[in-house]
């Protein structure tokens, strides 16, 4: 395998760093504490092109890999996980579902402005009783001639906000399990559709996370993704090329997270000399930039399948489970070698370690993962 990049996604990279270093940084942690949405900075990024990056340019988007992809998410992720997961539920969440397999109708319609990043996409799933048991759902869409009624409630819709479309799964047919399950895209603004107050969450603070409503809402036929009965199946295909973005995520946290330990190693004097002197610090060092070397190899081995149209779901699974617990651990060490520098929010640090737990638990926990990749193994 060559392990170089190309110059284009040299170039992706560069934009992507630079973008985050002189648009993103400033005001990132006024943006945390006060739970204020990017939003020059989530209009910049689709200027340059990142909310529609895998799309093909037909439907009005980059046409990039998935490899260019994960570049772009990790080198955001370094400075603002809140505005990268923006981009990893437009990109891998609501614009590979729609391209894949939403109709022509659908994608002149929709996929378009929000491959340009006009528009901004939610994906609902998850509900109240239904976390890591996605098909024990209660939304119900009726058909009444030319529209689907729609009642029930989603939550943890990551830009259930800000955005302007949402796909939606709920069950078209009772009583045959995941087989009854649909998916639909559904337009903000439609009658009945409202939204709840923003999640106060622990970490990812600047990104808006809430639970949606349903009330009798009328969705067209024409709305309809794909057949009566593929959602779950168009759900689960999707999540597995949205953990790539996750385990991109998590790998820019940890590796910000080294930067930062590594600086501050190199400042920092007790005792008559710099800390990262100590070999307890070295050794804290080393287990951090091995780990992140490794989840960067398994994201883009994984990102590399997905571009060969491989099988990647395990792999996708390997990279998050791994990347999201070296983000963890990388965090954590590096509020450690702070000190009580690391536990004040001025310096930013531990927003690190908070943004770093969520990737552990959305897009599938640690735990499903498991699953995932022992069922691989044992097949």
């Amino acid at each position: 395998m060559n392990f170089n990049l190309t110059e284009e996604q040299l170039m992706i990279q560069t934009t992507a760093r630079e973008f985050a270093r002189d648009v993103l940084a400033p005001g990132v942690v006024e943006r945390d504490e006060k739970k204020i949405w990017p939003k020059e900075g989530i209009k910049q990024m689709a200027e340059l092109g990142f909310m529609g990056m895998m799309v093909d340019p037909k439907w009005d988007g980059g046409g990039m890999d998935a490899v260019s992809y994960t570049i772009a998410m990790e080198e955001i992720s370094r400075v603002d996980a809140s505005a990268s997961v923006v981009m990893s539920v437009n990109n891998s969440l609501v614009c590979y579902l729609l391209e894949k397999f939403g109709s022509d109708f659908i994608k002149e319609k929709y996929l378009k402005p929000l491959a340009r990043g006009e528009k901004l996409g939610a994906f609902s799933l998850s509900e109240p009783q239904s976390g890591s048991d996605a098909s024990n759902m209660k939304t119900v869409a009726k058909k009444e001639g030319d529209y689907y009624i729609v009642n029930g409630t989603k939550n943890w819709v990551t830009n259930g906000i800000t955005s302007d479309y949402v796909i939606l799964m709920a069950i078209t047919t009772t009583g045959v399990g995941h087989k009854g399950i649909s998916a639909f895209l559904v337009e903000k603004g439609w009658d009945g559709f409202s939204e709840g107050k923003p999640e106060n969450k622990l970490g990812i603070r600047a990104s808006d996370t809430t639970e949606l409503y349903f009330d009798s809402v009328k969705i067209p036929v024409e709305n309809l993704i794909g057949e009566e009965g593929m959602g779950f199946k168009i759900a689960l295909a999707t999540l597995d090329g949205g953990r790539i973005g996750i385990a991109a995520q998590a790998l820019g946290i940890a590796q910000a997270s080294l930067d930062a330990a590594v600086e501050y190693s190199k400042e920092r004097v007790q005792f008559g000399k710099p800390i990262g002197e100590n070999q307890g610090i070295q050794f804290k060092i080393a287990d951090m930039a091995t780990e992140i070397e490794c989840s960067r190899l398994l994201v883009r081995q994984a990102a590399f399948l997905k571009d060969q149209h491989k099988p990647f779901g395990h792999m996708s699974a390997m990279a998050k489970v791994y990347a999201s617990e070296t983000a963890m651990k990388a965090s954590t060490n590096c509020v450690q070698i702070h000190g009580g520098y690391g536990y004040i929010r001025e310096t930013g640090v531990e927003r690190l370690m908070r943004d770093a737990k969520i990737t552990q638990i959305y897009e599938g926990t640690s735990e499903i993962q498991r699953v995932v990749i022992a069922r691989n193994a044992l097949r």
